[in-house]
């Protein structure tokens, strides 16, 4: 691991699409020795309490936050970008806050959602779907059993595990981006920036140049090229983000470097994590901010 990384602000539980539970994924951050972790499920708060517990258990600070999905449908990219939004514990406490949250939260992700998705899906890859793929028409419980705040993740398992299709690229055909059956996830930026400025919560630009990863990975399959965020980027500013996830696996070091640039021109916050899922594919402590980059961001949160 990384000797420099202090904190790693980016991870996933079982609460979205994470393999591990909030208390598993808080004790990894022990076991690598990392001081302070980020929790920041998919558009939910759900596993934040038993997180911050789990914090106290072993003695690691644990930030609060969640991954909000923000659409967007333009002429040049129809897709979701994504922004990781952190506050202090404390305001788990208060129902106000919480309810208010999960109400922006819910509108853009959850049951509706899955079932467009899946209907789509069968309507373009079923048996009786423009293009063949699946031996039987997807159901909305197949994904149902995996995840009540099911994302991209959980059908990708479902299509690998009850359909047998083991190619990345064809399954990426059917819930990636530039599939006939894509819809994206999330709300509108306004909406989630509006409630984000009237509770003080510090949003920060998740992975921008990891839709430009060199190479096959985990990182770049769903995700826009650099050149499209750099273009939506100044509505992001107006809007009030805080922040640029900089550190980050997918990113390299000349992506680093513009992010940077990016950060004092626009006096960001520069942040960075993993984006834990599991232990092996995406493992935590692999990207991560120092202790002073750790501090500027903790004065930042009210």
């Amino acid at each position: 691991m990384n000797q420099k990384i202090f904190a790693d602000l980016h991870n996933h539980t079982t609460a979205s699409d994470g393999d591990f539970t909030p208390d598993q994924m808080v004790e990894q951050a022990k076991t690598l020795g990392i001081n302070a972790i980020g929790i920041t499920d998919h558009d939910t708060l759900s596993g934040l309490e038993n997180a911050v517990l789990a914090g106290k258990k072993y003695s690691i600070e644990v930030i609060p936050g969640v991954e909000v999905s923000i659409r967007f449908k333009r002429s040049y990219f129809t897709g979701t970008l994504h922004l990781l939004c952190y506050f202090k514990a404390g305001r788990l406490l208060d129902d106000q806050f919480i309810k208010g949250f999960q109400n922006v939260l819910v509108q853009g992700r959850g049951e509706k959602l899955v079932r467009a998705r899946v209907d789509e899906i069968n309507k373009n890859f079923g048996p009786d779907g423009k293009k063949t793929l699946l031996k039987r028409n997807l159901e909305f419980e197949d994904i149902a059993a995996l995840s009540n705040n099911a994302t991209r993740r959980h059908f990708a398992i479902v299509l690998k595990e009850r359909f047998g299709i083991i190619d990345a690229d064809t399954i990426n055909s059917i819930i990636g981006n530039d599939s006939l059956a894509y819809l994206p996830s999330g709300i509108k930026l306004k909406k989630a920036m509006d409630f984000i400025r009237e509770n003080k919560i510090v949003a920060v630009l998740a992975h921008p140049a990891a839709g430009s990863f060199p190479g096959k990975g985990h990182y770049k399959e769903v995700l826009p090229e650099l050149e499209i965020v750099k273009q939506i980027l100044p509505e992001f500013i107006e809007a009030g983000i805080k922040g640029l996830e900089v550190y980050y696996p997918g990113h390299t070091k000349e992506h680093q470097d513009l992010m940077k640039s990016w950060a004092r021109k626009y006096h960001l916050l520069i942040t960075g994590g993993s984006d834990c899922h599991d232990e092996t594919q995406r493992p935590a402590g692999v990207k991560g901010i120092s202790e002073s980059e750790f501090k500027l961001f903790k004065e930042a949160l009210t």
